[in-house]
């Protein structure tokens, strides 16, 4: 139920905030406003303010909305509104309506992002687990435990890195875009300060997927491999595993971190049965040995090994706060790249260098509002922030049917000095129809694919 209303409330906002844009920037330009339509199909709520002539509507469909404006070529229009019809207005007044919306959208993310650094979010610290055996990271002397304090990628001055997840942002910009970058380190066993650099031009990656960050390296913050929650009758509790142990070694060798005995646990199971290992641990102050044999379960094509316990540590929290004009601009900042990341993923699966799995549609989109909800407030705003800059962006893009197609029709206007004709304006209609439907259609694909694997 969660799920549906995240679901629902983020759409209804994000389609409202859109065509407000449209709305307001009409009404400016003394356009006179029909209808303010969140929705279509049935109405299911209808207002019209004493004196306005704007009828505002909700409507049963929620997958979208428009503004109705005064038009010459919907309907006939009375000799004394002809000033007020949309098609009637100089091209700039026309431009600014449409480029209005999107334009909205790309506020709200600022904003959202803006209150979130204003009022701080809770963040795991840059500290980082054991790297990916052979990654970039592993190569440049990276260890489990280390914190990243400062980030500069190319010739770049370093600048303070504030969490985890801004180490990570920054990583993928830098993967992306094939630069190399240099990191400030604070060893684990906290001496001196040192200086690395991790080769992502060497990558040469063209998706921000989980296998771009297996090959930096840096998948997860620092979690110590210690014992949590333990299953009644499950491989942990019957070799004698208590919450709160501390995992020193496995089979002699020394764990560094959680995700490292996780992914030991697992490879258990990797000759077709699990085999018993032999675990050193601290409890209480004292080391013991014991003897621990993961159950083996099927998990997509291959088996792994299981204990029936939670294994690891929460990471450690900082408050991520920024004062009101470095929030403003980190808010810009952020909007800017992600609008840019946005738009080189698009141009690559576009061209045939990043995979068209990429495109995600309603259901994967209900599914991460449901999780972020849970998550809490913090979490959901930035949620609507990046779906926020996602719908701008898309709007822009210049197919016909959406906004930055009608732009690309005053551009051409602008430029010839006479709009296109009715024949090609329906021509490009159709084939933006075309492809915007065949993008939903992988977009529905792809969410079906993740929820039946």
């Amino acid at each position: 139920m969660l799920t549906v209303i995240a679901f629902l409330g983020a759409l209804g906002l994000l389609i409202a905030v859109h065509e407000y844009g449209h709305y307001r920037m009409a009404v400016a330009c003394g356009i006179k406003v029909l209808r303010f339509s969140v929705g279509f199909g049935k109405t299911i709520w209808r207002w019209q303010p004493a004196g306005s002539s704007t009828e505002f509507v909700i409507g049963a469909f929620p997958l979208g909305g428009y503004v109705r404006m005064l038009d010459e070529r919907e309907a006939p229009v009375a000799e004394h509104e002809k000033h007020l019809a949309f098609n009637n207005q100089p091209l700039r007044s026309r431009a600014a309506v449409v480029a209005a919306g999107p334009l909205a959208n790309l506020l709200l993310a600022v904003m959202l992002y803006s209150v979130l650094n204003w009022i701080g979010v809770q963040e795991p610290r840059a500290i980082l687990s054991a790297p990916v055996p052979g990654s970039v990271a592993q190569q440049a002397g990276l260890s489990a435990g280390d914190e990243v304090v400062s980030f500069a990628s190319a010739g770049d001055p370093l600048d303070d890195i504030r969490s985890f997840e801004d180490l990570r942002w920054r990583l993928t910009q830098a993967a992306l875009q094939g630069q190399d970058v240099r990191l400030e380190v604070l060893p684990a066993a906290r001496q001196a300060r040192k200086e690395l650099v991790l080769e992502l031009g060497s990558l040469k990656s063209a998706e921000a997927d989980a296998a771009l960050f297996r090959r930096i390296g840096i998948t997860s913050p620092y979690s110590a491999a210690v014992i949590g929650e333990v299953m009644a009758g499950g491989p942990a509790e019957r070799a004698g595993l208590l919450k709160g142990d501390r995992v020193l070694s496995v089979d002699g060798q020394r764990v560094s971190d959680a995700p490292q005995l996780r992914e030991w646990i697992r490879a258990s199971a990797k000759t077709g049965q699990t085999q018993e290992q032999r675990w050193q641990l601290e409890r209480n102050g004292q080391v013991l040995e014991l003897f621990v044999k993961p159950e083996m379960r099927n998990e997509g094509a291959g088996a792994v090994g299981r204990i029936s316990a939670y294994v690891g540590s929460p990471p450690e929290f900082t408050e991520v706060r920024l004062g009101w004009f470095e929030g403003i601009r980190a808010g810009l900042t952020k909007t800017a790249e992600v609008s840019t990341l946005t738009l080189r993923m698009m141009g690559r699966m576009l061209i045939g260098q990043a995979s068209l799995k990429n495109l995600s549609g309603p259901i994967s989109i209900a599914d991460y509002a449901g999780k972020s909800a849970n998550l809490g407030w913090q979490a959901y705003l930035g949620f609507l922030a990046l779906i926020s800059v996602s719908l701008g962006v898309l709007n822009l893009l210049p197919l016909p049917v959406l906004d930055g197609g009608h732009l690309m029709y005053y551009l051409w206007e602008w430029v010839t000095g006479e709009g296109l004709s009715p024949r090609w304006m329906e021509r490009l209609q159709k084939g933006g129809v075309a492809v915007l439907f065949a993008m939903m259609s992988i977009a529905l694909f792809n969410d079906v694919t993740r929820l039946l694997g």
